[in-house]
């Protein structure tokens, strides 16, 4: 489900308008969530290699345009602006041997991405 403004709402079935949680994704956060105030927040800003980035961080403020995806008790806040860049995407986290991060996967509105997954560029 998406929350958006404060309002719970149903996610579309139109993938093209939803943000999913990987299974992996909802079992980390599971993990390492000490309080249940805490979420996950993706921003996508300008930069990286590709022309945009995605970044993660923990908080526990919750601002008035932030869209709240909530899945099996877990949150993952973006705002307004990131929002647009990522709708019809999924949320996972990955592990490798050299690092493991959260990571945004089948995303329709990227071209193309850096090998890392890092950033990517607009279709």
């Amino acid at each position: 489900m998406i929350r958006s403004k404060a309002r719970l709402t149903d996610v579309s079935n139109d993938s093209s308008d939803s943000v999913l949680l990987s299974e992996s994704c909802i079992k980390r956060l599971k993990k390492i969530s000490k309080n249940p105030d805490d979420y996950l927040r993706l921003t996508v800003d300008g930069g990286g290699c590709s022309g945009f980035q995605y970044n993660f961080r923990f908080e526990n403020q919750i601002k008035p345009d932030d869209h709240i995806i909530e899945k099996e008790g877990v949150k993952v806040v973006v705002d307004e602006t990131s929002i647009a860049f990522i709708r019809g995407s999924t949320i996972d986290y990955h592990e490798e041997l050299i690092r493991s991060t959260f990571r945004v996967v089948s995303n329709p509105n990227a071209e193309q991405g850096c090998s890392c997954g890092a950033s990517f560029a607009l279709k």
